[in-house]
């Protein structure tokens, strides 16, 4: 299979992964990517229309919260990403309903499941994240996708460094989201995740 990525072709885009690619270290930054690309794979298996350029830059700024520059000390990371991107999109000129959708779509991604009935960007980043993070749906995806996008953005040790960012955060943040995910046996499934097999 030749496999490439399609992100959208547009100058908030390309700032996107710009911004993405100076505060994320690699296996960040290649995570944010896989997130998409799992995203956007499961929206053409099931045939769901969605903005592709909202889910893309959504995607690339989605951690944004977890590097030292954004990491706040009272919000969840999410939040603090989607504050980010709040400010960075309105720097692009978006209009306040759109800055508030990407800001949206970051913050649900670490929140209980959201149907694409509901709000099929914000599904597509927890099906993306799911799957790159935990393994979640990841036999649901061709092999041959799945071993395209990884040689093309490989995951660099990626587990192991985002389970020391989450605990940190559940550490800090006892009542966050991601201090939930890690109760929830966070480090048994990223251990288990067949994307490192």
């Amino acid at each position: 299979m030749t496999w490439t990525l399609h992100q959208p072709d547009s100058d908030s885009a390309r700032r996107a992964f710009e911004i993405a690619s100076e505060y994320a270290d690699a296996a960040l930054l290649n995570h944010s990517v896989r997130s998409y690309a799992f995203g956007a794979e499961y929206a053409r298996q099931h045939g769901l229309a969605y903005d592709a350029e909202l889910l893309y830059v959504s995607s690339l700024l989605h951690d944004l919260g977890l590097t030292a520059p954004f990491d706040s000390h009272t919000l969840p990371f999410e939040e603090a990403g989607g504050h980010v991107a709040r400010v960075f999109t309105a720097g692009l000129g978006w209009e306040p309903a759109r800055r508030a959708r990407a800001e949206e779509v970051i913050v649900l991604h670490m929140r209980e499941d959201v149907t694409a009935a509901e709000d099929v960007e914000s599904h597509l980043l927890q099906v993306g994240t799911s799957a790159d993070v935990s393994g979640l749906r990841v036999p649901d995806f061709d092999p041959a996708f799945r071993t395209a996008l990884l040689a093309a953005h490989p995951r660099l040790g990626f587990g192991p460094s985002f389970l020391a960012l989450v605990e940190d955060q559940a550490a800090r943040k006892p009542s966050c989201a991601a201090a939930a995910y890690v109760a929830g046996g966070a480090a048994e499934r990223i251990a288990a995740n067949p994307l490192d097999v």
